[in-house]
């Protein structure tokens, strides 16, 4: 499994690789976390409106933070 952190490296972006490492945790899966901050690459994702999360090339959620419940759903 792959997670991608869509965004800059502002608070928002971290905090939701913060909300993807911990329910990760909480799931017990293993996945590779990647922060992607090039700009070309976050809207080749389609993504106007960071921060993002992108699961195993799937576009989840822009624009917010999720909660770590909700990661934990698309991590099933």
């Amino acid at each position: 499994m792959k997670i991608e952190i869509l965004g800059t490296g502002c608070p928002k972006c971290k905090k939701l690789e913060e909300n993807a490492r911990k329910a990760l945790d909480e799931t017990g899966n293993k996945a590779e976390v990647v922060k992607v901050t090039d700009i070309n690459e976050i809207i080749d994702h389609g993504v106007m409106s960071p921060p993002a999360i992108v699961i195993d090339g799937k576009l989840k959620c822009s624009g917010r933070i999720p909660e770590i419940e909700e990661i934990k759903k698309w991590l099933k």
